[in-house]
């Protein structure tokens, strides 16, 4: 079997480590490495309902807006050909991109969730991953001891991606493969661009 080759770190992620790791002090005798270029990160745009006036493409053509669209689901992915739908689900296409919502707010979730899917579709990108954590909240009182409930983000997230902005730009969504966080991370597959 192949060793698989690690993924390259794109230049936000080196942004968004370096901002985490600010306040750390290397071990003695220990260096950190030299800071990398800079790198602007957008801060995350306030939601937008999808009836307002088209977003503009980077080569300047609107977006469509389409009318309606139907409810997307895990199992759901309506519009999308079948080998393409077993490669999401498999883990088969190549995550572009991440966003990591943990220990975020209800409101800061969304405002990033929002921001990272525009900037996704006007990239050109196809598949991200979006990492929502498991994020078990303790049971109600009526509850089965054996059946903890789902977080907040892991069950907000699919809702947000079905709702406007996301929504005109999202072709589907899946649970992702153990190795990309199992039940607590999406594999979301980006609506390209029609000329």
């Amino acid at each position: 079997m192949a060793a698989r080759r690690p993924r390259a770190v794109g230049q936000v992620e080196r942004a968004l480590w370096r901002a985490a790791m600010r306040d750390v002090e290397p071990l003695p005798g220990h260096a950190l490495p030299p800071e990398p270029p800079s790198v602007a990160i957008e801060p995350p745009a306030e939601p937008r309902p999808v009836a307002a006036k088209p977003v503009t493409r980077p080569h300047g053509k609107p977006l469509p807006v389409p009318a309606e669209l139907p409810t997307l689901t895990y199992a759901r992915t309506p519009g999308l050909d079948r080998r393409t739908s077993e490669r999401l689900k498999r883990g088969q296409l190549p995550i572009e991109a991440r966003l990591d919502l943990h220990g975020m707010t209800q409101d800061q979730a969304r405002r990033s969730l929002d921001a990272f899917i525009t900037q996704a579709h006007d990239r050109g990108l196809r598949a991200v991953l979006i990492i929502t954590g498991k994020g078990l909240k303790p049971r109600a009182r009526d509850a089965l001891p054996w059946e903890p409930e789902p977080g907040i983000l892991k069950t907000q997230t699919p809702r947000w991606l079905n709702e406007a902005p996301n929504r005109a730009r999202v072709l589907a969504f899946t649970a992702a493969q153990p190795r990309d966080g199992g039940s607590g991370a999406l594999y979301v597959l980006i609506r390209r661009h029609r000329e």
